[in-house]
């Protein structure tokens, strides 16, 4: 979701300079100001009723005409597997679909949604990797699983396959990623800088 300010606003108070270096967003999906937890409900709901990106990739809150720039731990959200098996990101928002599952080297699962990239919280991953096939159908073991994360080809996959491709998490192919490879690949910048 593409932020834009209120014309009005910014007709009012023109020149009101971005904040960078105050806000992020840690991987449990926690807001942080100057590094601490930002436990007021009010406020929360603040941050994440006014949290987007802006056209290059930079994610942000808007505080009246100010942009106040987030600097991510990891991705721009951080998502939550319901027992139920929904989704939903750190903001409460529901997650309509999946379109890529990826695994990085460290562990991590990041979801490709329509919302963008998320985090997979680390307390979901259990039940995430319960969910994990192999092409028999079995639940995905630990061979496999480090399989896709060292981004190579499990034992008895067929020539020409994908890294992953015998892993599968719902109807998607479990994909290797690095995390260093992560914001280019899902088009955000971590660090927002004037």
């Amino acid at each position: 979701m593409t932020l834009s300010p209120d014309p009005a606003v910014l007709a009012r108070w023109p020149d009101v300079p971005a904040c960078y270096d105050w806000l992020s967003l840690d991987r449990r999906g926690t807001w942080r100001l100057q590094g601490e937890a930002v436990g007021h409900a009010g406020l929360v709901g603040f941050l994440s009723a006014g949290y987007g990106r802006d056209e290059a990739g930079n994610w942000l809150v808007h505080n009246g005409p100010q942009r106040v720039y987030v600097a991510l731990e990891y991705t721009p959200w951080v998502l939550r597997l319901h027992p139920d098996g929904r989704l939903t990101t750190h903001t409460g928002a529901a997650v309509a679909g999946v379109v890529a599952a990826c695994l990085d080297e460290e562990g991590n699962v990041l979801l490709e949604t329509e919302l963008g990239a998320g985090l997979l919280d680390d307390r979901d991953l259990a039940a995430f990797l319960a969910q994990c096939r192999c092409a028999d159908g079995s639940v995905a073991d630990d061979e496999a699983l480090l399989a896709v994360m060292a981004g190579g080809r499990e034992e008895g996959a067929q020539p020409g396959s994908q890294p992953g491709s015998q892993v599968r998490w719902r109807d998607l192919p479990l994909q290797a990623v690095t995390r260093a490879a992560v914001p280019q690949r899902f088009g955000f910048r971590p660090r927002p800088a004037p």
